[in-house]
């Protein structure tokens, strides 16, 4: 199998597969982070609030969102969500949404469910001696949890929200069932061009591993430095 191993498409390639397809994927990746975490932060809180309704209401997004495999999730915001929206804005057409977009929204409303557990955790986490100093000195709900706990909830939670962004990285790598040109879809079409197609996953499967290993190995050292001692 060596001898048969075309390392040259690799080197012919490589260039196009960083350059076009790690590029969206790094870029899928980090905003699905950003607003995963900002719509799993407000979702950690309503479950955690005392109002039933807006508790309930949180809990039940989260638990369906994690019993769904991403695919289907994928699968039915990209086909089916268009023309759930043009029936709603009585438009004739579905609504045109592009891949990028299409992805981005799923990938933040899906991942904003894991985010919110960790959220949940890190926020229950904090005494509850300092909530009630908050409400002490004549803060609300929403001024004690922005100013006094979730301050120090993201830093006891940076390691594991980091770790469920690697996570995301590596589920990113789905939107090739879209024939989106991420960086498997970009190895892909290479590989479906050149007829190699063990050098290109093969190619792939390392770049993966060497990504989110050396990612992994960072997050267990940030552990010890930003864990606030009790």
């Amino acid at each position: 199998m060596g001898s048969n191993f075309d390392w040259d498409v690799i080197d012919r390639s490589w260039v196009y597969l960083f350059q076009t397809g790690m590029t969206f994927t790094l870029e899928l990746t980090a905003f699905a982070m950003a607003g995963g975490i900002v719509l799993g932060t407000l979702l950690a809180m309503l479950r955690l609030s005392k109002f039933k309704v807006l508790s309930l209401t949180a809990t039940s997004y989260v638990n369906l969102i994690r019993s769904m495999p991403l695919v289907l999730v994928i699968f039915w915001f990209y086909f089916l969500v268009p023309y759930i929206g043009a029936w709603i804005i009585g438009a004739s057409e579905p609504i045109k949404v592009g891949a990028f977009s299409s992805s981005l929204i799923t990938f933040i409303l899906f991942e904003a469910a894991y985010y919110c557990e960790i959220m949940r955790a890190g926020i229950q986490s904090i005494p509850r001696g300092q909530v009630n100093a908050g409400y002490a000195l004549g803060m609300n709900y929403w001024q004690t949890m922005g100013t006094v706990v979730l301050p120090q909830a993201f830093r006891n939670m940076i390691p594991v929200l980091l770790t469920q962004t690697i996570v995301l990285f590596q589920d990113v790598s789905l939107v090739y069932v879209l024939s989106i040109t991420d960086f498997v879809g970009a190895a892909s079409k290479v590989a479906q061009r050149d007829g190699r197609l063990i050098e290109m996953y093969s190619f792939v499967a390392v770049v993966y591993f060497v990504m989110c290993f050396g990612l992994s190995l960072l997050v267990r050292k940030l552990q010890h430095r930003v864990a606030i001692i009790r």
